[in-house]
């Protein structure tokens, strides 16, 4: 097996990859906020992390994944301190708080499902680990890094700064942070600006609320996740990953927190996958280009053109490292489409190709030529997890399967052995690695077109009260794999599940 090499966001440069216990690994993953749908953001980490989790069982590590939800209300740093926004979307949606969490928890893993992710080993919750969350801020306290005020407690961040490596993983500096730190509400309470939240005391009327030390309140975002990591994987692990949008404030404060509570750094390989764009624009509500999962199974979004198969998302996302920005757009989910269409044609062609029995010479440079591609695969994902290049080198073969079967190239000019290279390089790096898999392509919107047609005709039923067919077509539906939600104007949107 090659030698593994992963950039490491603390160090800013490619290691190699040495776990602490020789054959294990421990990695831990920031988890979806589930207090609405996942969106098209969700898919890059998930899916990153579900191909860097599949590498490395191949390499044969025996590897422990732990991936959170965070079901707790999200503390935020930028001014809505009070806010809770699954107790917010629940009165909004008039359901429980718990009920949302279980409602978006559970069409997050249908939509992992749908894109082959394997699930966790671990999926710890947030509301499921106040306790540890409390243990670890009072040993905070007792050190002497946090301070309680009005029932709240914020970590001393410029106390934290004087004797320990402040910004070694955002590269950001204390200085840096008082200049650009805006003056926002409900700072005032805090010794300083910088300063972030253990533990938020609970205003009336917020309904997701624990008991405490300090009088009832909710965990801040950040000590969850050093919490839950620390409880399944010790206080020091292999690797810790998230999206870009995580390093700061989210990671550097775990990093913070967790070295004044254990001493340690927490994780040894800090990997943050880029971001996804729009058209070019960040995704985000005030720009109005949000795309929900679902939506993009559906082709129910004024963005798309048409319903996207989850594979071909899959494979879009894999055509670009990691660490690049992935800017999508109809005209590229079209050209990854048809991309994936021709490599997994050439794949099936592969299977179906026998060796040649006939005792002629082979093509030794042709050969080469191949082993080179499919020992390109093997060097790629040993090269910081190179996905795109594991790809091309698929690619470059594809025209050779083609020609053998279509007659270009005679039956002899590959070994017996060489194609069973091409079809184990193939089978290992196409579907175990990447995790890519036969998958129907969508029919152009034909299917989109006939749920609205099926969604008409159940609405007209419901308006004569014919509820036994409403029902039927509801519940027929559902058994079918295709769940219906009736919407507040009457209407009706559907997802598969």
């Amino acid at each position: 097996m090659p030698s593994l090499k992963i950039y490491n966001s603390l160090t800013r440069q490619k290691e190699l990859f040495t776990p602490i216990f020789p054959g294990y690994v421990g990695m831990y993953v920031c988890g979806p906020t589930v207090s609405g749908e996942s969106h098209l953001g969700h898919a890059k980490p998930y899916i990153t992390f579900d191909v860097i989790y599949r590498y490395l069982m191949y390499l044969g590590y025996r590897v422990r994944y732990v991936r959170n939800i965070t079901d707790a209300g999200h503390f935020e740093e930028e001014g809505r301190e009070a806010q809770d926004k699954i107790a917010d979307k629940a009165n909004h949606e008039k359901l429980e708080p718990m009920e949302l969490v279980q409602k978006y928890t559970n069409l997050f893993h249908q939509a992992m499902a749908r894109f082959n992710c394997l699930p966790p080993d671990i999926e710890p919750t947030a509301t499921g680990h106040i306790i540890e969350q409390i243990s670890l801020i009072e040993v905070i306290l007792a050190k002497g890094y946090g301070y309680e005020v009005n029932g709240s407690v914020y970590f001393d961040v410029p106390k934290y700064a004087a004797d320990h490596d402040y910004g070694i993983l955002s590269g950001r500096s204390l200085e840096d942070l008082v200049e650009n730190t805006r003056n926002l509400e409900g700072q005032d309470e805090k010794r300083n600006k910088v300063d972030f939240a253990l533990w938020k005391h609970a205003p009336e009327g917020h309904i997701m609320r624990w008991k405490s030390p300090w009088g009832e309140g909710f965990p801040g975002w950040h000590i969850e996740c050093s919490a839950m990591s620390s409880k399944y994987l010790g206080s020091e692990f292999d690797i810790h990953g998230g999206g870009m949008d995580l390093l700061f404030p989210h990671h550097e404060s775990e990093i913070a927190q967790s070295q004044i509570a254990t001493g340690k750094m927490l994780a040894r390989y800090w990997i943050h996958n880029n971001m996804i764009t729009i058209n070019g624009r960040k995704m985000g509500k005030s720009y109005n280009n949000i795309i929900r999962l679902s939506d993009l199974f559906t082709g129910t979004n004024p963005l798309l053109e048409k319903p996207y198969s989850p594979m071909v998302v899959r494979f879009f996302i894999l055509q670009t490292h990691y660490r690049s920005t992935l800017d999508f757009s109809n005209e590229a989910l079209q050209a990854a489409e048809k991309g994936w269409n021709r490599l997994f044609a050439a794949y099936e062609t592969l299977q179906k190709l026998k060796p040649n029995t006939n005792e002629f010479p082979s093509d030794p440079e042709l050969e080469e030529k191949v082993k080179g591609f499919c020992l390109g695969c093997e060097e790629a994902m040993a090269d910081d997890f190179n996905t795109a290049m594991v790809l091309a080198n698929l690619f470059e073969i594809a025209p050779v399967i083609n020609a053998l079967k279509g007659g270009q190239l005679q039956p002899d000019a590959i070994t017996g052995s060489t194609l069973e290279t091409m079809k184990q390089t193939f089978h290992t790096y196409l579907e175990e690695i990447l995790g890519l898999k036969d998958d129907p392509v969508t029919d152009g919107g034909k299917l989109g077109g006939v749920m609205e047609l099926v969604a008409d005709i159940r609405k007209s039923a419901r308006k004569r009260k014919d509820y036994a067919t409403s029902d039927r077509i509801r519940d027929e539906l559902q058994s079918l794999g295709i769940l219906l939600k009736d919407e507040k104007d009457g209407g009706s949107s559907w997802t598969m599940i």
